[in-house]
């Protein structure tokens, strides 16, 4: 009886209207992520803080927000997943307008600890829904809007955030999710339902894995805290950053051995035995780390060499978010029905390798429109990615562990992301200093080039009005400047170079993906 009625069971609403409820509010957090990048200087002036404290605001959410993530599913299983869903949503929305109302930085970080806890439960939540709302040949749309969710919400993200931020106050940040939340707890509530077969996994959950959640909780915490304030302590060197990257060995190390050895973890991993998920779960990873380490490159880039503001800096992403609604369509609809899925995800790293090669042609002389191209061309290939590896990734797992799946999946894009954040970083950092001593390697008085452009320099000061000794030190600061903008961009060049590696590496593990067309029977 039961599985009849798992086979007849539909949503009671049109499944794109399902869709569309679900998505709106992973929508929201992750947009909500990037606004909040934009907006720390504003936040730390307002509440009489340096950067460096503002940025807890950042590190505080993702440390909550990175421990839920991954138990996600069971949490869904223990309340019912709709219910934890309108949960996530409200408590969310609340915390949202607790933000907009702090009156200090302490207050301002404990209520974005609070707002990653219920963030944490949003995307895993929302894929799931799109897994059991469409049928496997259907998938490939379904993701599409999940696709929207995670692309498109770091790229209108700062354009959204410097708006507001310029124009506004740094609290609409916040108090902008008010009536998007609650417009998506009535969509989800009134939408969205449990399946038969998830109402029954929430009886079968009794037991709390006690030890599993603690060592969730202080490994992937500990990792967080490590990638978000690494740069600023200069990593390693620091003795807080090797404690906790000693924790966060430790309980990631312990974590997986205490999942793989008892009788009901709070996070199955045998979705990991599954090709196609593992391979998909790589994928993801090096999707994630792209994906947000190179949404940092440009716009740090154009605010601190070209002297862009914010929202001119997030403009510069814009034409990839036209790109990508236009070609994440095309690979749903008309690609992945006719090609090898692996194809199509090979293709999407090939591209987004030929994106880094193109944009390593970076100069100090380059104009906004080409500097939105790069991401644009980037875009293209990551239209190609999302959706066919969402979808390959989830077409030969059992239902019953959905849950789980959509969990550990978004914790490796989201760690992964932030992994890129942090290396694309300091990376960087190490690359202008590098280029920085060789350049000034040349500052000599041998140097003929060197000694024509300071005497070039010198005597157009001398003519307005400076002193021989004066006009000589402006010179001097002039060329420091020429020097300090060489060696960021050649920096930027380097990132991009490693980009492309990175990307090309992926493309031939496509081929352990086992062959078929999703939807298809294999």
């Amino acid at each position: 009886m039961s599985e009849w009625h798992d086979a007849t069971w539909r949503p009671r609403g049109n499944i794109w209207l399902v869709a569309g409820a679900a998505t709106l509010a992973p929508f929201m957090e992750i947009l909500d992520t990037t606004i909040v990048n934009v907006s720390l200087p504003n936040i730390a002036g307002a509440l009489s803080a340096s950067n460096d404290d503002a940025t807890w605001t950042l590190t505080s959410y993702l440390v909550a927000n990175g421990i839920v993530v991954p138990v996600a599913g069971w949490l869904g299983r223990l309340i019912g997943r709709k219910r934890y869903f309108l949960i996530c949503i409200a408590m969310f929305t609340v915390c949202s307008f607790l933000c907009g109302i702090a009156t200090s930085l302490p207050q301002l970080v404990v209520f974005r600890l609070l707002q990653g806890l219920f963030g944490g439960g949003l995307q895993p939540s929302q894929q799931s829904v799109i897994l059991d709302t469409f049928e496997p040949s259907q998938r490939a749309k379904g993701f599409s809007l999940v696709a929207i969710a995670v692309i498109f919400a770091p790229i209108v993200g700062p354009v959204l955030g410097g708006w507001i931020t310029d124009d506004y106050s740094w609290r609409w940040v916040f108090l902008i999710n008010v009536p998007v939340g609650i417009f998506a707890f009535i969509s989800v509530a009134q939408l969205v339902d449990d399946p038969p077969w998830v109402q029954r996994d929430r009886a079968h959950v009794r037991d709390i894995d006690y030890g599993g959640l603690a060592l969730i909780a202080l490994g992937l915490g500990a990792l967080q805290i490590m990638l978000d304030r690494g740069e600023d302590s200069d990593w390693f060197n620091s003795a807080s950053i090797q404690l906790f990257a000693l924790l966060a060995t430790v309980g990631i190390v312990g974590g997986v051995a205490w999942l793989l050895l008892v009788e009901k973890p709070v996070v199955d991993l045998r979705c990991m035995k599954d090709r196609n998920f593992a391979v998909g779960v790589v994928m993801v990873s090096g999707i994630g780390a792209i994906l947000y380490s190179t949404s940092v490159i440009i716009p740090v880039m154009a605010q601190q060499w070209f002297g862009y503001t914010s929202l001119l800096a997030g403009l510069l992403l814009s034409p990839g978010a036209a790109v990508m609604i236009v070609f994440i369509p095309i690979a749903a609809r008309l690609v992945l029905p006719h090609v090898q899925t692996r194809f199509v995800i090979a293709f999407g790293f090939f591209v987004l390798g030929c994106s880094a090669v193109v944009a390593h042609r970076l100069t100090p002389q380059m104009d906004f429109w080409t500097l939105a191209s790069f991401r644009a061309f980037q875009t293209v290939g990551l239209a190609f990615l999302f959706v066919p590896n969402s979808t390959l990734s989830y077409s030969s797992l059992p239902r019953s562990l959905n849950a789980d799946a959509t969990a550990l999946y978004s914790m490796f894009r989201n760690i992964f992301g932030s992994i890129g954040i942090a290396v694309i970083t300091a990376v960087g950092a190490e690359r202008q200093q590098a280029h920085r001593a060789y350049l000034a390697g040349h500052l000599t008085p041998y140097d003929q080039p060197y000694q024509e452009l300071l005497a070039r320099h010198t005597q157009a000061l001398k003519s307005m009005g400076h002193t021989a000794q004066s006009a000589h030190d402006a010179a001097m600061g002039l060329i420091n400047q020429t020097l300090n903008l060489q060696a960021a961009i050649l920096s930027y060049m380097d990132l991009y170079a490693y980009t492309a590696l990175a990307a090309f590496c992926l493309v031939p593990l496509t081929l352990l993906f086992r062959s078929g067309i999703v939807g298809r029977p294999r």
